[in-house]
């Protein structure tokens, strides 16, 4: 194969046109040394060859990985391409050539950097959509549930099928604000889509009263003598507590909910 330094493949973004970088470069007899999406701008002197996404050649690649080198590998190639790492794309081309060359066995070839690098990047998002199934936090607007989360990794994937199973009777999203990314359940059916921006109405009096049980709940449960700041770092590291109920400070409509509240009863009693 031609192996030139400054060889870049450009694609859409999709694991499909991926795939096809991967058919594009046994095809041409050629390896790059980039594989641009496009969120990656052009430097001044890169000159880049475009990849056109086609689903048999797509296909034709991903269905060779489990005969030529394993089901496992396969899977590894689906969920790298989900993770935050670097380069991933290069990082599973580099992969399945290795794969393609040793067969199954390149799995247990944890000394090669290219295999322990994506390995390690698929345990980093597996890690972290598992943390998320618990972390997640809905709110209530006009009947449908939302919540927000800022993942490193492509974790949604990963989370419909918990989440869909476990309110299949409800309608709800879950917005990735880091990747502009919208988790879309209604009448059963999910889908995935871009959303570049969300902005919510103003939750109900309902809503903030849930919030308030909430944080309420949170602090009775918790045990003062018992605290240790270190573990609970370990156990729910501090970049997940910016989308959570309970570390939320308290805004205005909630202080005012509060007090409105209390004033009820205040009045109450001196009816009683």
């Amino acid at each position: 194969m031609s192996d030139r330094a400054d060889l870049v493949y450009a694609y859409d973004g999709s694991f499909e046109g991926l795939m096809c970088c991967i058919f594009e470069s046994y095809a041409k007899k050629e390896i790059p040394s980039v594989i641009r999406p496009p969120d990656i701008q052009q430097t001044l002197f890169d000159t880049a060859k475009w990849i056109e996404t086609d689903e048999h050649k797509a296909d034709r690649v991903y269905n060779s990985i489990p005969l030529k080198i394993s089901s496992q590998a396969q899977e590894l190639v689906k969920l790298g391409f989900l993770t935050c790492v670097p380069n991933k794309e290069l990082l599973i081309y580099r992969f399945l050539r290795l794969g393609y060359k040793y067969g199954g066995k390149v799995m247990t070839m944890l000394t090669d950097d290219t295999v322990y690098s994506l390995q390690k990047a698929v345990r980093h998002l597996t890690s972290e959509s598992h943390k998320f199934k618990g972390f997640v936090r809905f709110s209530v607007y006009d009947q449908v549930l939302v919540a927000i989360i800022e993942p490193k990794n492509y974790v949604l994937p990963l989370l419909s099928p918990h989440f869909c199973d476990r309110f299949r009777s409800e309608s709800f999203m879950i917005y990735d604000k880091t990747h502009s990314l919208a988790l879309i359940y209604q009448s059963q059916k999910a889908e995935l889509i871009f959303v570049e921006e969300l902005t919510l109405p103003e939750v109900d009096s309902i809503e903030v009263e849930y919030r308030r049980l909430w944080k309420q709940f949170y602090k009775t449960i918790a045990i003062e003598a018992r605290s240790n700041p270190r573990c609970r770092m370990t156990l729910m590291p501090k970049r997940y507590w910016g989308q959570m109920t309970e570390f939320k400070e308290t805004d205005g409509l909630e202080r005012q909910h509060v007090a409105e509240t209390q004033s009820t009863y205040r009045i109450g009693e001196l009816d009683n």
